[in-house]
């Protein structure tokens, strides 16, 4: 995936600051330098990011045609040591419960935008939450990708993040008995005042509350929430997309 690469070489262009400011070789490299990287991470970083930028500069090197072993005691040893000082519970994300729910939707409706705006961020978010979405499933979603059935919608998602071979899943989404928080009944309505008849379904505004042909991005998504979490008064540096 292109946001996978990108993290590939992000991670490897700090590893590359790293032995170039100490004068070691950064590709191919040697398990004692990754080591004293690892070592060098761990005075801020997550046992998370760690094994992170472990799998990156691994998989650099099987990239590049360059064997380098992960697994060797010198970095298996290492890593058990800081996890040991560190600790290894990760703090996550927090969830979107269904009071903070209620809470966007309010502010949705009684934020100074125009009501087309309204529409496509209270539908981004309810479909996102009544399935489950990750983000970059939701961004992806093409109304061809829409099935309406009697009993909701069916989704087609061509590709995740858990389905690496590109075989796809369809995702149910069923109607909810109160039509103000129904992502079937939204949906609806999105495509009916946007005039969305083929194409991404979800897309960017310019000037004037244009719409565009533009796809959203993955990261307009977190915005959005961090936006009407921040409106609705809830804290949210806690909340990813």
């Amino acid at each position: 995936a292109n946001n996978t690469l990108r993290a590939y070489k992000s991670d490897f262009k700090d590893f590359g600051i790293f032995c170039a400011k100490h004068g070691l070789n950064s590709l191919p490299t040697e398990p004692k330098i990754v080591s004293l990287y690892l070592t060098h991470l761990s005075k801020n970083s997550k046992i998370s990011t760690l094994r992170r930028r472990l799998v990156s500069i691994s998989m650099v090197h099987k990239l590049k045609g360059h064997y380098l072993d992960t697994k060797h005691p010198i970095i298996v040893e290492n890593l058990m040591g800081i996890r040991r000082v560190k600790g290894s519970i990760q703090k996550g994300k927090k969830p979107l419960l269904i009071n903070h729910l209620k809470a966007i939707v309010k502010v949705i409706n009684e934020d100074k935008i125009d009501e087309i705006k309204k529409i496509r961020d209270k539908t981004i978010i309810l479909t996102g939450f009544g399935g489950g979405f990750r983000r970059t499933e939701l961004i992806s979603i093409d109304y061809e990708d829409l099935e309406f059935v009697p009993e909701g919608l069916k989704i087609t998602i061509k590709r995740s993040k858990t389905d690496q071979f590109g075989e796809g899943m369809i995702k149910g989404l069923p109607y909810f008995t109160n039509q103000k928080f129904c992502p079937v009944d939204n949906l609806r309505k999105w495509l009916e005042i946007s005039k969305i008849k083929s194409g991404s379904i979800f897309r960017r505004f310019s000037k004037g509350s244009y719409l565009t042909e533009k796809r959203l991005t993955d990261q307009s998504v977190v915005l959005l929430m961090k936006k009407y979490l921040s409106l609705a008064g809830i804290e949210n540096k806690n909340f990813a997309g």
